[in-house]
């Protein structure tokens, strides 16, 4: 059986990273272990007032019992780390743990919208590239894509834009890349694979308003539906689609705003993935 270890933050109450990664790909079929970076009442969109403790320093000895089992990992995913130095602790483990061949799957959870998230800054960015460098699978949105190569932030692009974007990361050393949140129209988006075999757009639905916390389903429905053989375009192609099914069935309920529903639809992602 497959084991993949996920290393980012959980938010106790709150439908993103470590409480969508870890029922997510455990349901895929993959044994899931954790390692929380920090820990946080709920997450921090919308709500006020919320507990945060700070994980950094148990890394290391937690990496350090792993090794004196003899605990090793078919897969690493990272998804949003707080600090430099956690990203450090990380290219460690990498290091110790993961089996020989197996996949370093990094969603650069660092930015959006054009902007970084609050508390980093360009030091983090370069921390950063040294891990997408590293990895076998990036999942970057355009602002981390544009962060990362040091192109332009650009809201209305082409397709010659994406290239540039697509080019310049490879150039940083990353092999294989999915880019989501590519629209070149008003009413879809969708995701770009630049893999061994070239470049594939899958077009889905846009919806006018966003929910909390996608970009952490759809990575790891994406890093579930992978390990489980899937190639990264149909890994990408599925993520996509149980996303949209997310957010459906999230709309209009106004008691639902920090997150997605994902779990009365999370058969259908299984589905997609074993039938």
């Amino acid at each position: 059986m497959t084991r993949i270890l996920t290393i980012q933050d959980i938010s106790c109450v709150g439908q993103c990273s470590l409480t969508v990664a870890l029922p997510i790909i455990s349901a895929c079929g993959v044994e899931t272990a954790i390692l929380p970076s920090a820990v946080l009442s709920t997450h921090t969109a919308g709500f006020s007032g919320y507990t945060f403790r700070d994980l950094t320093d148990d890394m290391p000895s937690i990496n350090q019992h792993w090794s004196k089992e003899g605990i090793t990992f078919d897969a690493i995913y990272t998804g949003y780390l707080g600090s430099t130095k956690q990203i450090d602790y990380v290219l460690d483990i990498m290091n110790t743990t993961l089996k020989t061949g197996g996949k370093k799957i990094v969603d650069p959870a660092m930015a959006d919208n054009g902007s970084l998230y609050p508390g980093f800054d360009q030091t983090f960015v370069e921390s950063m590239k040294k891990l997408c460098a590293c990895a076998d699978i990036i999942l970057p949105n355009i602002t981390e894509a544009s962060l990362l190569t040091g192109l332009e932030y650009k809201e209305v692009y082409d397709e010659a834009y994406i290239q540039s974007l697509l080019e310049e990361l490879k150039n940083l050393g990353c092999k294989n890349i999915v880019l989501t949140g590519v629209s070149y129209e008003p009413s879809t988006t969708g995701v770009i694979v630049c893999d061994e075999n070239g470049i594939q757009y899958y077009k889905h639905k846009k919806f006018e308003k966003g929910c909390h916390g996608t970009g952490d389903v759809y990575a790891s429905s994406f890093v579930g539906a992978y390990l489980e053989g899937k190639s990264m375009f149909e890994a990408a192609t599925i993520a996509a689609n149980y996303c949209v099914e997310c957010i459906e069935n999230t709309q209009g309920d106004k008691d639902h705003w920090y997150g997605v529903k994902f779990e009365p639809v999370l058969y259908k992602l299984v589905q997609a993935i074993h039938n």
